[in-house]
């Protein structure tokens, strides 16, 4: 099984620029991409962006050009560059990885993330 560290969230000003790290530990399987999603109050869960160990990404259209993901291999982790938040981007924040070994999937607990004057 593997466990995700997340960063903790809290309350943001807009167009801060904050960090959101995750850790995966837990596994020795190889990983084939970690990213965040985000589910806003009443809402769905939906993707922010993903990166896979080769580079290559996946970015939301709501963010794109405002969040960058990257990555280092080496300590399983995937950083989140939230750039000009908005009041839209206010919502709960999931880290996932997705294994190479069957695509096994796991989710980070969440962190709340609330972007206000």
């Amino acid at each position: 099984q593997v466990q995700l560290v997340e960063s903790w969230g809290g309350l943001v000003q807009p167009g801060g620029s904050p960090i959101l790290p995750c850790a995966a530990s837990g596994s020795d399987c190889s990983i084939y991409a970690m990213g965040w999603y985000r589910q806003p109050l009443g809402k769905q869960r939906e993707l922010v962006a993903t990166i896979t160990s080769g580079g290559t990404t996946n970015i939301a259209d709501s963010v794109k050009g405002r969040f960058t993901i990257s990555r280092d291999n080496a300590k399983n982790t995937v950083y989140l560059q939230m750039n000009s938040l908005k009041f839209e981007d206010t919502a709960v924040y999931y880290c996932n990885v997705v294994l190479r070994r069957y695509l096994e999937t796991y989710w980070g607990q969440g962190t709340q993330v609330t972007v206000s004057s």
